[in-house]
């Protein structure tokens, strides 16, 4: 089969063997896979697990190998599906007002008990700090604090949470710093559980989209949700954040991001996991910014969201008896992909986590992340 030749010539340099004995090794299922997966590209490889059509031990390894050779560069199949996507997101807004609580529907609201399930304590779906942390709790009690500080949180401080998820921040802040929190999200089922959560706290959480906020504020964060902004709007994200900063505040931005500038995002993530999601580049995010903020500190936490994914795949298969009856087996399969796929694109370094901190004005002294303060 020439398919399947191709599949062998292209995963041999990668030391990737079919039907190899080796955990990063795949074991194809259905001889149908090698065409359908040369015709369809990420799409096909993602949908074809999904089936059954293949099986890798050590999904995440097995990424990691490809994701180091650039294999998403050197095999890019040109269908339609792929081609209509990079023509959508460049004619059409996808992340326009009317379309922003999409990804809250089509994502987060899919069931807390899932989240529950896979997530520390407070529910923080992004990246953890795990300097010295022993635990997934403990980790993300340290971004939290990490973040806190950052920004100087002192008590009675009023502080703008975009994406504030379940709250996790909110409630920490609140609690520990004395602050003033107002989140607010695109998700219906985020929206209740954390005003639960932070019912007895000075917190309001309120389901809206940013770009409808001109509240000031003394201090703003958004911990994982620029990822859903789009390239279009990074200019309006940031133009907001300013409007609802006061003069002497600080912005924080925690968000994933990728290493070249992007208008588009993997046809897999896009379809299955994270609809008109894309990720920032540096350019991107520092070209937003400029004329609008002084740039206090760039922090590079990528190292740790490997760790971290892996610490929620295994919350997520050590729990799936619990939360099993919502789901069925393909949403196990696309949820192990999603997990360990992306868990192999922090390994490789072929995505990033930085948190950035941002001034209106410029702060006096210096703002460091090295040293005795943060690390």
């Amino acid at each position: 089969m020439k398919a399947k030749k191709t599949v062998e010539n292209i995963l041999n340099p990668m030391d990737i063997q079919i039907n190899g004995d080796r955990p990063w090794d795949i074991q194809v299922n259905n001889p149908r896979f090698y065409k359908r997966v040369m015709a369809g590209g990420s799409l096909a490889l993602g949908e074809s697990y999904m089936d059954g059509w293949w099986d890798c031990i050590s999904l995440d390894e097995f990424f990691n190998r490809l994701l180091q050779r650039r294999i998403d560069k050197a095999v890019r199949p040109v269908s339609p599906g792929a081609i209509w996507g990079e023509i959508r997101s460049r004619l059409i807004n996808v992340q326009n007002r009317t379309r922003a609580f999409i990804i809250g529907r089509r994502h987060y609201d899919i069931g807390n008990r899932l989240f529950a399930a896979m997530l520390d304590r407070g529910l923080n779906y992004s990246c953890a700090y795990w300097h010295k942390a022993k635990t997934l709790d403990e980790a993300q009690t340290r971004k939290l604090d990490l973040i806190c500080r950052k920004i100087g949180l002192k008590p009675g401080m009023t502080v703008l949470d975009i994406g504030c998820g379940w709250g996790g921040f909110a409630k920490f802040a609140a609690e520990n710093y004395g602050a003033r929190v107002k989140g607010i999200t695109v998700s219906k089922e985020q929206a209740q559980y954390a005003r639960e959560a932070c019912k007895d706290l000075d917190v309001e959480i309120s389901l809206t989209d940013y770009r409808t906020m001109s509240e000031k504020f003394d201090r703003i964060v958004s911990i994982g949700m620029f990822e859903h902004v789009g390239w279009k709007n990074y200019p309006t994200f940031m133009k907001v954040v300013q409007r609802c900063l006061h003069d002497e505040g600080l912005f924080l931005l925690h968000t994933i991001a990728g290493n070249t500038p992007s208008k588009s995002t993997d046809p897999w993530i896009n379809t299955y996991i994270f609809p008109n999601s894309m990720l920032p580049s540096a350019s991107q995010i520092s070209q937003a910014a400029e004329g609008l903020f002084v740039l206090e500190d760039w922090h590079s936490l990528g190292h740790y969201y490997d760790q971290t994914l892996m610490a929620w795949y295994q919350n997520f298969t050590r729990n799936w008896n619990r939360i099993k009856d919502g789901y069925d087996g393909r949403f196990f399969r696309m949820w192990t992909y999603y997990l360990l796929t992306c868990a192999a694109s922090f390994r490789s370094r072929r995505n990033q986590l930085w948190q950035i901190v941002f001034s209106r004005k410029g702060i006096e002294g210096v703002f460091r992340t090295e040293g005795n303060l943060f690390v």
